[in-house]
């Protein structure tokens, strides 16, 4: 180990401070102790384990499920100037060859691969052969095999970790108790790394739900407010995914599709005009989901419920990876709550899993019908205490809620008396006293609940029945078509031992949208659309995303602090040495309004940000000073500024030392010597 995280972390990164939680994990993984790190999305994952590998010998191996987010993340280390490459599937022969150079060389200090590679036997042998010294994981979650992103070949990591006896470090943005558990018995053998579960909190990203009233029309109307920001809608159909795309197409959105049915090529096209293009709109099912390392998404929303509190928070998690402020807006029904029930009840697993997975649903459904601060709610699911966050739509707005023991203590005792056979309109009809030829049919008219409810009308008896299934008052049944019957939750208010809060909404109240929240002060608006400009016409010549040329973050610090100089500019969060010399020069031009900037020499270039680079402007204003002489009358002399950068760099102290970094000689160390070192002493 040769330097110090901090000292890359700034030359090689750009980041003047690790963000909270990080240090602890570079320093364990840096030091070699097997690590599993919890951090949520956008919390900086990539960083505990990319400034590991330059701290350490040998090869850094990194598992990661998904093409794109190798090809991404080793794009974006190669314009930080780390040698960094990826043995993928996707590669050219051009390509492979490439990595497979880079490691013979021993340049290579970061090599990323698909966890299928390590179905080969050869893999072993490859990564023996290089020198591997640290394996990480990225994604972790996906070696739980009840997970929705299960990758059978997760399972090989933990034999890969024993055949090399390297250092091990998992890292993933969501994993509750019994994921840990799994990833610690499937990746460390059972042995205990060094556990980091670090805050959840996302305090960038404002969370609303709202019930469904015209979805499509929700689902417009928090586009509209927010045109020309890059989202995704998630959908829970295919069909859905296609035709939501269209209609936000059809309202002047950049706007495509995107599901597993898809083609190939058709998926690889639009994940590829997603990472490129600003302000496009992604409708897709799941499917869309790991790899998008995108970071200036500014929305999510969910047109349909998703499957549990942990993969609404990955995906989620998607908005505002940068840091800057980000929105979300999920919509969910009764329609949904069923769906959701009778895909758990119907599937293959086990009694036990089938339970926990009514549980993880039950905890977004306790989020959804949260009747105070949805933070609160979420963070005390992942083991975290919070206060009011100030940032989710309850708190913008607190809800109205009353009393309902009444109401819900009539609506389960029309189940009961029904044999809970029917869903949530028959049992209305019974309690608004509604005599269809259903009805009367089954003589349910002269059941003693028979328009016992009159006092709400069906808007709010839907609302109530939405909200009995929220809080797991009533299950839709499959084996009886959706009939809701009671859960053990429900016997203590049926009884009159427990009352119940519900809020007093209706489906037809248009949802509230969160105020959409600006990224810079309104001056600095213009600026930092000129910087974006600029950016995008970098991106496009080099043929890779716009942020990984500079994150939304950087421009925003850009445009707020609108540095005048390289040294300055060396200061912006995310300019480290390599993109500074390569794009300082463009980006100031921006902001000075110019269409060029001036050149500065490589020399010059290369000390900005350090002190160093201070001393060489004022030994150049020196050597200007006395290019002719202290009485402007000798013959002209001057120092090239390689030697003015070792000199800014040594500070010699005596002419001899001066001569010495500088090369310098007799004549020009008559004329400048005694100058440079008053330069030097002052400085």
């Amino acid at each position: 180990m040769h330097t110090r995280p901090d000292e890359l972390l700034a030359r090689v990164f750009g980041f003047a401070e690790f963000r909270p939680g990080q240090r602890e994990i570079v320093e364990a993984v840096t030091a070699g102790r097997d690590t599993l790190a919890i951090m949520p999305t956008g919390g900086g994952k990539s960083l505990c384990f990319q400034l590991p590998a330059l701290c350490r010998d040998g090869v850094t191996v990194v598992i990661s499920p998904l093409i794109a987010l190798m090809r991404d993340q080793v794009r974006s280390l190669r314009e930080a100037g780390v040698e960094a490459g990826a043995l993928t599937s996707g590669n050219t022969a051009e390509e492979t060859d490439e990595v497979f150079a880079a490691l013979d060389d021993g340049r290579l200090k970061l090599l990323y691969m698909a966890p299928e590679r390590l179905a080969s036997s050869a893999t072993a042998g490859l990564l023996r052969r290089i020198g591997t010294s640290l394996i990480a994981v990225d994604e972790a979650h996906c070696v739980s095999q009840w997970g929705h992103d299960f990758r059978p070949d997760y399972l090989r990591i933990g034999e890969l970790r024993r055949a090399l006896d390297v250092p091990l470090a998992a890292f993933t943005a969501t994993a509750d108790a019994e994921t840990r558990e799994e990833i610690v018995a499937r990746l460390f053998g059972g042995s205990r790394p060094e556990t980091y579960l670090r805050g959840f909190d996302r305090p960038n990203i404002h969370l609303a739900f709202a019930a469904k009233d015209e979805p499509r029309r929700q689902i417009l109307a928090f586009a509209a407010a927010r045109k020309g920001q890059s989202g995704i809608v998630y959908c829970g159909t295919r069909a859905k995914t296609e035709t939501l795309a269209r209609a936000l197409t059809e309202a002047g959105h950049a706007a495509c599709h995107y599901h597993g049915g898809m083609e190939a090529e058709d998926r690889r096209l639009v994940e590829t005009r997603f990472q490129r293009e600003d302000g496009l709109i992604v409708v897709a099912t799941v499917a869309f989901g790991m790899g998008i390392d995108k970071p200036d998404i500014r929305w999510v929303a969910h047109a349909d419920l998703p499957k549990s509190i942990e993969a609404y928070y990955q995906e989620i998690g998607r908005a505002g990876r940068d840091g800057a402020p980000a929105e979300t807006l999920t919509l969910f029904g009764a329609d949904d709550i069923r769906l959701r029930r009778s895909q758990i009840d119907e599937g293959l697993a086990p009694p036990e899993r089938k339970a926990a997975d009514h549980a993880r649903l039950n905890a977004l459904l306790g989020l959804a019908e949260a009747i105070s601060c949805r933070r609160q709610r979420l963070l005390a699911y992942f083991g975290e205490d919070s206060a009011p966050c100030g940032a989710c739509d309850l708190c913008d707005a607190p809800p109205e809620t009353f009393d309902a023991t009444e109401p819900v203590r009539k609506a389960l005792s029309a189940i009961l008396r029904t044999g809970e056979s029917f869903g949530v309109g028959h049992l209305t009809d019974i309690l608004t006293g509604t005599l269809t030829d259903k009805v009367r049919a089954r003589r349910h008219d002269e059941l003693p609940t028979f328009g016992v409810g009159r006092d709400l009308g069906r808007t709010e008896w839907a609302a109530v029945f939405r909200q009995m299934m929220g809080h797991d008052l009533v299950r839709p049944d499959p084996e009886r078509h959706g009939a809701l019957r009671m859960t053990e939750a429900a016997r203590p208010v049926l009884r009159g031992e427990a009352g119940v809060t519900l809020r007093r909404d209706s489906v037809r109240k248009a949802a509230r949208t969160p105020a959409v929240r600006t990224l810079v002060a309104e001056e600095d608006a213009p600026l930092l659309s000129a910087l974006k400009a600029r950016r995008r016409a970098l991106a496009e010549a080099a043929g890779v995303p716009a942020y990984v040329i500079f994150p939304d973050r950087t421009l925003i610090e850009m445009a707020e602090r609108r540095p005048a100089t390289l040294d300055q500019m060396a200061g912006i969060t995310g300019v480290g040495a390599k993109k500074l010399e390569r794009y300082g020069a463009d980006f100031l031009a921006v902001i000075a309004g110019e269409d060029a900037a001036g050149p500065v020499h490589p020399a010059r270039r290369s000390l900005a940000g350090q002190p160093a680079g201070a001393l060489f402007d004022r030994l150049a204003e020196a050597e200007a000073r006395l290019a002719r002489g202290a009485d402007g009358t000798h013959r002209p002399l001057s120092c090239s500024p390689a030697a003015l950068r070792r000199i800014a760099r040594a500070r010699p102290r005596s002419i001899e030392e001066l001569d010495r970094a500088g090369n310098l000689g007799p004549a020009r160390l008559d004329r400048f010597g005694a100058a440079f070192l008053a330069v030097i002493d002052e400085a």
